[in-house]
């Protein structure tokens, strides 16, 4: 007994610190966000169909009068979040299963420069919403009534310098606190108690202007950072007291091919130690690695096939999927090897546009026409199992799909559309 018990102890010490590692993974999990649980675009979701009917997949709910706008909903299986716009602000939307808007409720002032529709999709954590409206002022709302329990003028505060496109992030829930990236003269990522709003901590500045993409967690053995972009940069900031521990710089000018600099930095995709990054108009994807030490990253290769615009990449079983750039109303369709960055596949199809995916099931929505199509992950070729196109809503085909409970949700404009995908 002696001899056992060093070793029953030496057990329960590892175990309590691996469970240390993984408790901020599984209560990021536990939130309802952009792109899924996780922010890659995978949603856990099991049995769905293999293929739909001609017509496609049966439309359970069809809901109107959300406002305009280009972002995805959430749901926590009893009521569906969405934002849109109406006249010059952003609304918040609470919708049940029956399509009935339980509330609505203005959040802050829309965009009002290059395409001001609603942007921010929102994260619902423990019955509160948050969201960040086109100029940056940050909200949370209690999901049942819709009132607003707290709210903070980010990128007023911090004094933030914008691109084309306003705010287009969704607030990432770390721990105990709320993160968004105003990327300000006074500060570049800062952090709110998620309960009062009350600021935790704020970042140095960076001399840049805000970015489009969306914060993630990044954990990798010891490590754990928050990544977030600006304009420029790649920024990895330690979530425990704000510290931005190395930075990547996206944007250079000798790997431009001519599009003024512009950039639409997507929410990096990682797996373990490496980072890879796209950021469309001709500029090159990178994989990135992580130093042994934490403390700064390199890149293992680059790729000029797929720069994805803004529908988003997915990995699956080493191979990254998504869509590239080749005009603003044009691109194709792109399988790319993790490991190397080797083409696997470049193949026309209607047009770019975002993806998603669940159940091993690739679910690409095309921004040309609304063609939402079933494809079945292949590293040889775009294989479409099954396609429908939507009819309802208007503008841009823009927004992210979102899976949940075997249900495919599509927003197009003011409206959202239910689909029923289980077997």
């Amino acid at each position: 007994m002696k001899k056992t018990a060093p070793t029953n102890l030496t057990t329960l010490k590892q175990l309590f610190i691996l469970l240390l590692f993984l408790f901020p993974l599984i209560t990021a999990a536990q939130v309802a966000q952009w792109r899924g649980p996780n922010r890659n675009g995978i949603y856990p979701d099991q049995g769905l169909a293999e293929s739909w009917p001609a017509t496609g997949p049966e439309c359970i709910l069809t809901v109107d009068g959300l406002g305009a706008g280009w972002s995805s909903p959430v749901t926590d299986g009893k009521a569906i979040y969405v934002t849109g716009r109406k006249d010059t602000l952003d609304y918040l939307a609470s919708v049940d299963y029956t399509g009935k808007i339980n509330w609505q409720v203005p959040y802050g002032k829309s965009w009002t420069r290059s395409y001001p529709d609603s942007r921010c999709t929102p994260t619902l954590d423990d019955n509160r919403v948050y969201v960040i409206s086109g100029f940056g002022k940050l909200t949370c709302f209690d999901a049942t009534t819709g009132k607003e329990i707290w709210r903070v003028e980010v990128d007023k505060e911090f004094d933030s310098k914008y691109d084309s496109y306003g705010v287009a992030e969704a607030p990432l829930i770390v721990d105990d606190k709320v993160i968004c990236s105003p990327i300000g003269t006074k500060s570049a990522v800062v952090a709110f108690d998620k309960n009062t709003g009350k600021l935790v901590w704020q970042s140095k500045s960076i001399p840049d202007k805000r970015g489009l993409a969306s914060p993630i967690i990044f954990q990798y053995k010891t490590f754990r950072y928050i990544l977030t972009q600006s304009s420029e940069d790649l920024l990895a900031v330690n979530p425990d007291n704000g510290d931005i521990v190395w930075t990547y710089k996206t944007y250079r000018k000798e790997m431009e091919k001519g599009f003024g600099g512009r950039t639409a930095p997507v929410t990096p995709t990682f797996k373990d130690d490496e980072i890879f990054l796209t950021k469309g108009y001709d500029y090159p994807s990178v994989m990135l690695k992580l130093a042994p030490d934490g403390k700064s990253v390199s890149e293992k290769w680059t790729n000029t096939t797929l720069d994805n615009h803004h529908g988003g990449v997915v990995l699956l079983d080493g191979y990254i999927y998504g869509s590239n750039w080749i005009s603003n109303t044009q691109g194709n369709w792109v399988c790319l090897k993790w490991d190397t960055g080797e083409v696997m596949y470049e193949q026309p199809w209607i047009n770019k546009g975002s993806i998603i995916s669940a159940d091993n099931k690739l679910f690409c929505y095309e921004e040309k026409s609304g063609t939402v199509a079933l494809v079945q992950p292949n590293p040889k070729k775009f294989e479409v199992v099954s396609s429908f196109k939507v009819d309802k809503g208007n503008g841009m085909y823009w927004a992210h799909p979102m899976i949940n409970d075997g249900k495919l949700f599509i927003r197009h404009g003011s409206a959202l559309m239910v689909y029923n995908i289980k077997k």
